[in-house]
């Protein structure tokens, strides 16, 4: 039984040091707001529905 990080995996394995080279990421003026974004609409879209959601429940009782 192998367990978790043997060296057999080293080839598939990476490192933290080269997980997050930004710099070395394609067409990142690009991505990056549209990241921003997405995430920044997503919180958005939650909080209303969740104050929709919550208004709809008082008005109901």
């Amino acid at each position: 039984m192998r367990g978790h990080g043997t060296h057999a995996d080293k080839p598939y394995h990476l490192h933290a040091k080269h997980m997050y080279n930004l710099d070395r990421m394609k067409y990142l003026r690009v991505k990056l707001p549209i990241f921003v974004f997405t995430c920044f609409s997503i919180g958005v879209v939650v909080l209303v529905y969740v104050v929709i959601f919550q208004q709809r429940k008082i008005a109901s009782t």
